[in-house]
């Protein structure tokens, strides 16, 4: 097993050129530890070119909405009154720490995903 760090494309290839010789290998053994290092070295190789921005929140609260096949009017024991929930889903108006918590719980949405700062119309 001669390891080394990703900082090429070359050496980018060359590990998942190893990755596809090695894929059926059996954990627990030489051939499966290299394969679990490599995938680790080529993830964060890969995290590091093509990293992978967090959505708006709001974009967060509607992506779980259209999950959960809610409306605007299922989010009001979460944010308020339906005019509230009408200004924070067109970016009227922020969300509050108190909206974020109960978001998050509620709709196990991360909170670090919800806190980010987003622009807003006022």
């Amino acid at each position: 097993m001669n390891i080394k760090p990703i900082k090429t494309k070359r050496d980018h290839q060359a590990a998942l050129k190893r990755i596809e010789a090695l894929w059926d290998a059996k954990p627990k053994t030489p051939e499966g530890d290299e394969l679990d290092i490599l995938a680790t070295l080529v993830s964060s190789y890969e995290d590091s070119l093509f990293p992978i921005d967090k959505p708006m929140p709001i974009e967060a609260v509607k992506f779980r909405m259209d999950q959960m096949g809610l409306e605007a009017e299922d989010l009001k024991p979460y944010i308020g009154a339906r005019s509230k929930v009408s200004e924070v889903l067109n970016l009227k108006r922020s969300l509050s720490l108190p909206m974020i918590r109960k978001l998050s719980v509620g709709l196990k949405i991360p909170a670090e995903s919800l806190i980010q700062e987003y622009p807003t119309a006022t």
